[in-house]
């Protein structure tokens, strides 16, 4: 018997909406942080690295608390849903805080850089975990989740394309020149819209199937249930390889075009190609529903490696058609990986709960976990690599750091396709299925 289709349009939306939200800042934090501290904000590369890594350190356990909170949450708005309401405004003013450039000397610069990072680190996990782990609680219908999950990230990739393509020209039209009051005015713009789309998502959404009865139990025993959930550890795994692959790849475009091709202003243009990972995102209902979702994942991380391959060789043999062209059947196969990632997550949630453990909060902490430690680990992979060949911001630079620059862009997103690949293999699809359909 079909389950009935629980979820209105008005909703439906309200929930893509709340990614959209948190990218509008999220993306502005994997594509142009690193060049802000180092270029804009004044801070070194071995700073940078530094900071990457002690704000993913701190990550790590912020997605474990952050989950924690979300299972021992029981409030008459639900179990998720309350954090988009107590942590959407702390979240904006981080984020602009982020973007100020205030007139300190070279350690209060770096104070300033720690506590607004570590803060926004916080905070979007808490307005970000909450969309995956309230997934499961909208609907006990499958193809409903699926095209949820379609929606949520047909809106977060919208406007991830939207922040890669249009920042840079935002920066330059509220500056005029000057990069600080250019890059704070546009997060600026981008925190309050994100702020009236996460007390959107707030008041829209419902959950109906949290089972609020039955009580959380002692970390030991869900880590007992983790041990047996090996659908999560793979899925986890291949979650913080994407992003590690994604924070590599992106933070190095405006790099590659700045240094090697002197073309700072195609930077908004290489990223408007990415509008194809929207396609992999609506192809995700139709090939998930016929022929799984691992085989579809699996599609399009060969079809992602293929891209790169070709952007790749473009960047050997000096071409920028085939930059261009390899970046769109890049983003063609990353639509199809992000946007079944929610989805996944939410099997592995409803998995644990057949294995007798409600832990929709921990569980989706692997989203997060992977984007946190991913983005961190990618950074601190740049900017060490930079700062190891001699990087100097604002100047030409030597061979060395050229070719890290094309290695970070082009060839080490491709190796890390490749290992993203071998892991799926071994996600199994059956057995999680057998158990949640019992």
């Amino acid at each position: 018997m079909k389950q009935p289709w629980q979820t209105a349009w008005p909703e439906r939306i309200s929930y893509g909406l709340s990614d959209a939200a948190d990218n509008l800042v999220f993306q502005m934090m994997t594509t142009y942080l690193l060049f802000f501290y180092t270029d804009v904000y004044g801070l070194s590369t071995s700073a940078a690295a530094i900071l990457f890594v002690v704000a993913r350190l701190a990550d790590v356990v912020e997605s474990l608390i952050i989950g924690v909170m979300i299972d021992h949450t029981h409030s008459r708005f639900g179990k998720s849903r309350p954090f988009f309401l107590w942590y959407a405004l702390p979240y904006v003013l981080f984020a602009v805080l982020t973007f100020v450039t205030p007139n300190f000397g070279a350690t209060g610069k770096l104070v300033w850089a720690y506590v607004t990072y570590l803060g926004l680190g916080f905070f979007y996990t808490a307005v970000n975990l909450p969309i995956t782990s309230i997934l499961p609680a909208l609907s006990q219908n499958e193809r409903e989740l699926t095209l949820l999950g379609v929606i949520r990230q047909f809106f977060g990739s919208s406007v991830q394309i939207i922040v890669a393509v249009f920042t840079l020209p935002l920066v330059a039209l509220f500056g005029q020149g000057d990069q600080q009051r250019g890059f704070l005015l546009t997060i600026v713009l981008f925190g309050i819209i994100s702020l009236v789309l996460i007390l959107n998502t707030f008041f829209q959404v419902k959950e109906r199937f949290s089972q609020p009865e039955r009580p959380h139990q002692s970390l030991s025993a869900v880590w007992g249930m983790l041990k047996q959930n090996q659908p999560w550890f793979i899925l986890s795994s291949v979650i913080l390889l994407y992003w590690l692959t994604t924070a590599i790849k992106n933070q190095t475009t405006i790099y590659y075009f700045k240094y090697l091709i002197q073309r700072e202003d195609l930077v908004p243009v290489v990223n408007g190609f990415t509008f194809a990972s929207l396609i992999g995102v609506i192809l995700i209902v139709r090939l998930a529903n016929h022929h799984g979702k691992k085989n579809t994942m699996l599609a399009g991380i060969a079809i992602a490696a293929v891209g790169q391959l070709i952007l790749g060789l473009g960047t050997a043999i000096n071409q920028l058609a085939f930059v261009f062209g390899g970046t769109l059947i890049n983003a063609v196969g990353n639509g199809l990986i992000i946007g079944l990632v929610s989805i996944m997550i939410a099997d592995t949630i409803r998995y644990g709960t057949a294995l007798g453990i409600q832990a929709e909060g921990i569980l989706a902490s692997t989203d997060d976990f992977g984007v946190n430690v991913g983005l961190g680990l990618g950074g601190l992979v740049t900017a060490g690599l930079f700062h190891l060949s001699g990087y100097t911001a604002n100047h030409a630079q030597n061979i060395a750091t050229q070719h890290m620059i094309t290695l970070n862009y082009a060839w080490l997103p491709l190796l890390l396709y490749v290992v993203m690949f071998i892991v799926l293999i071994f996600y199994n699809e059956q057995q999680l299925q057998d158990a949640i359909n019992v």
